[in-house]
């Protein structure tokens, strides 16, 4: 379950973004401040993002899911970041296609289970109105306690 590996420490609700810049460095620097990322982090998402976008467009509602290679990850975590206004994302898989972002769930991922754990994100954010409740919520508990009810009814 994913709502079993977020920490509360991690999750940024309702933050100022220009960019994906901007939350790259607040949400990546979190991971990166509480030690679960190297100093190389950071700027190994801005630079993978460029080649690999993560913007997702899910029924109307953009969410990005963020990462990096496993050579800048020191444990696993996930940092959840939701933001004031929309901040636009690249489309995944395009090139110039893109999404308007409220919902950023960014991982620190080793070798093992990565795709079980993005199956099981995407399988979360699969519905619209979770997203929304997501982008609406105000603290670290409730958005844990949205993932957690939309698991528990998979």
């Amino acid at each position: 379950m994913v709502w079993e590996r977020l920490s509360k420490e991690l999750i940024l609700p309702q933050i100022e973004a220009r960019d994906s810049a901007d939350i790259f460095e607040q949400a990546g620097g979190k991971l990166v401040s509480l030690g679960y990322c190297k100093d190389s982090y950071v700027e190994a998402l801005k630079i993978r993002e460029k080649d690999f976008p993560t913007g997702v467009d899910m029924g109307g509602v953009g969410v990005a899911i963020p990462h990096t290679d496993v050579s800048h990850v020191l444990k696993k975590g996930i940092a959840i970041a939701t933001t004031k206004k929309p901040v636009t994302f690249v489309q995944m898989g395009t090139d110039d296609e893109t999404v308007e972002v409220r919902v950023i769930f960014m991982l620190a991922v080793d070798e093992k289970g990565h795709l079980e754990l993005l199956q099981a994100i995407l399988g979360i954010l699969q519905d619209p109105h979770v997203v929304e409740k997501l982008s609406n919520a105000q603290n670290p508990e409730e958005i844990i306690n949205i993932i957690k009810e939309k698991e528990n009814s998979l």
